[in-house]
């Protein structure tokens, strides 16, 4: 696999924040901004990078809390404001103004409030597995589990434990494709267990925020118009129903496509052949466009 250069960058509030780079040609495309999802990290980009670097520059983000990244002080700093915040300094720091945003499920709602502010940023977008209205079985699901410690004594009882709790996501990984997501997902600590590479406090406003409080995104989609978009949504996915896609699809116009990647819930690896095929599709778009 082409290999990263490991870059940090500073947010408004003096939090040390970590990126992967990895490097792509020089004919002057743009580069790949790939925002992770709530409980993942950059190393969730790594199938993607492993096909794309070296023709695309991918820049991937730990958020706030994640892996190589700084905790927060004030856990309600957990938020896609402040994640917006964050990558917008990023951004600056690194003079990027154009962009393709590949965003999976959290990472997509950052990506949604980009088109939202900065829309001249998007050269493409990517949206994985979410949308303007998330179901309430998903978000049931996902408070279920974020925040809450695990600790194994191998990197097998951490991958066995997640075929445990996520079987019915991707009901045709062996253990080598769970070995392959909890090096991900985990990190060897201090005390040799491995154990999960987040804050657990990431998990406090979610659990403080009610179903009603969420702002209205549906107006958002139209801020997609004119930008190749993809939107990706998992055949079982229990966060983004196949109606919410189509609708979305409809608002933000004929430069989107919506790929359905069956078999898969919440959220597509990326390394699907379905997605595989999409993806390549949207950045021969954006090279064309």
């Amino acid at each position: 696999m082409t290999g990263h250069r490991d870059g940090y960058w500073w947010s408004p509030d003096g939090l040390r924040l970590h990126y992967r780079d990895y490097a792509g040609g020089d004919d002057g495309r743009p580069p790949l901004l790939c925002l992770p999802g709530l409980t993942r990290n950059a190393r969730d980009f790594e199938p993607l990078a492993a096909r794309l670097a070296g023709q695309w520059r991918l820049i991937c983000p730990d958020l706030r809390g994640r892996a190589e990244s700084a905790y927060a002080k004030d856990p309600m700093t957990y938020v896609p404001l402040t994640y917006l915040q964050d990558i917008g300094r990023l951004l600056g720091d690194l003079a990027i103004t154009r962009f393709v945003a590949i965003g999976t499920s959290l990472g997509g709602i950052i990506t949604m409030l980009i088109a939202a502010t900065h829309r001249e940023w998007l050269a493409g977008a990517l949206l994985n597995d979410v949308g303007p209205v998330l179901d309430e079985g998903g978000i049931a699901r996902i408070r279920s589990y974020v925040g809450v410690g695990q600790s194994h004594p191998t990197w097998v009882h951490a991958a066995r434990a997640l075929a445990e709790s996520n079987g019915d996501v991707y009901p045709d990984y062996d253990l080598e494709h769970w070995l392959g997501m909890a090096k991900r997902l985990y990190r060897l600590n201090s005390g040799g267990r491995i154990v999960l590479d987040y804050d657990m406090k990431i998990a406090e406003p979610i659990r403080a925020m009610s179903s009603e409080s969420g702002v209205d995104m549906w107006p958002v989609m139209a801020a997609f118009q004119n930008i190749p978009t993809l939107l990706l949504r998992g055949e079982r996915s229990d966060l983004l129903s196949d109606a919410t896609a189509r609708r979305m699809v409809s608002e933000m116009g004929d430069s989107a496509e919506l790929a359905t990647v069956s078999g898969v819930g919440h959220a597509p690896v990326l390394d699907e052949p379905v997605s595989v095929e999409a993806i390549d599709r949207l950045l021969a778009r954006v090279l064309n466009g």
